[in-house]
């Protein structure tokens, strides 16, 4: 069957918010008293960094029915991501995030996402699945299986993809969003599962522990592998990335150096090129120094959402690199 020319590159489900940041770094929240206001959330920062790459994407996510929610379904509009999925939801308010910047590498962050987030109120029959099925990659996160009805309707997802394309499971982990502790499955259960449904894995070795219980990078590779996947990439911070391909292709390589301001964004903005690396057909070690020079350029920036690199920006660092 040919492929849909409509098709979304790249579909993303779950957490969305408004991250208000400092605007001076090294200051305690308790001292601030300036502050930016940004679109939030793994899975919509991760279609803004596609988009910004060229890629047609689109969030379902769920905001409250407020002005907060108003403002980012316009701000993803705003970064050219469709927002036809991001639905609201009158019982909860659209979640804050507060966070800290003390650069290099301390970023607390304080999530209000009480008493329930709306993106964990999405449902599987709510669902456009044939749409899920469609898109080129389809990107879930661990945070969508910490509450009923999201973790239904994430499986659901994945296993209405079963497996076609390139599906990402963004291991996520946030303890503090699991405040039940994933039922009466623990959150190992729900990783385990949702991992047999996909067909790359993302994480770093706190994920990659929750996840496998493995937390050396080779080892939790070779156990996200076994769970399911092709594609291992374990992210290792300072230390860079690594990323394992079933098929025995290995790239191993060192992140871009920068000076740190806020290495929040990072991740998603890495996997937001991951995504458009994979997308492209590139061999391993491309997408994955690709996707590293896109982290390193928001992690020298203040913002997340805003601060994703268009695609002559990630080249310009790697040829100062020396590229890949």
């Amino acid at each position: 069957m040919a492929a849909d020319p409509l098709a979304f590159d790249l579909i993303t489900m779950g957490r969305i918010g408004v991250d208000l940041y400092p605007l001076k770094t090294g200051v305690p929240l308790a001292e601030a008293d300036t502050f930016g206001k940004f679109l939030g959330g793994s899975p919509a920062n991760v279609a803004v960094a596609a988009a910004r790459l060229g890629r047609r994407t689109a969030v379902i996510t769920r905001t409250g029915a407020d002005p907060f929610g108003a403002y980012l379904r316009s701000e993803l509009r705003g970064f050219g991501v469709d927002d036809r999925w991001a639905g609201e939801v009158a019982a909860y308010p659209t979640p804050v995030t507060f966070c800290e910047i003390f650069p290099p590498d301390d970023f607390p962050l304080y999530f209000y996402r009480y008493p329930k987030a709306p993106d964990l109120e999405i449902a599987a029959d709510e669902l456009d699945l044939d749409a899920v099925r469609a898109a080129r990659v389809f990107w879930m996160t661990g945070t969508g299986l910490s509450a009923e009805p999201s973790r239904t309707a994430t499986l659901a997802a994945l296993e209405a993809r079963s497996k076609s394309g390139i599906t990402v499971f963004d291991l996520d982990w946030r303890p503090m969003l699991w405040p039940s502790g994933g039922g009466d499955a623990g959150p190992a259960e729900w990783y385990r599962r949702g991992l047999s449904l996909a067909t790359v894995a993302v994480g770093n070795a706190e994920e990659c522990a929750i996840a496998t219980g493995e937390t050396e990078p080779y080892a939790a590779a070779r156990a996200l592998l076994a769970a399911g996947v092709e594609l291992a990439v374990v992210k290792r911070g300072p230390a860079g990335v690594l990323a394992v391909h079933r098929d025995g292709t290995v790239a191993e390589l060192p992140p871009v150096p920068v000076t740190v301001v806020n290495g929040l964004g990072a991740g998603d903005a890495f996997g937001g090129a991951l995504c458009h690396g994979l997308l492209a057909g590139w061999e391993l070690e491309r997408v994955i120094g690709y996707a590293n020079a896109a982290g390193a350029i928001v992690a020298s920036r203040l913002a997340c959402s805003t601060a994703m690199p268009f695609a002559e920006e990630v080249e310009e660092v790697l040829g100062r690199a020396g590229g890949v």
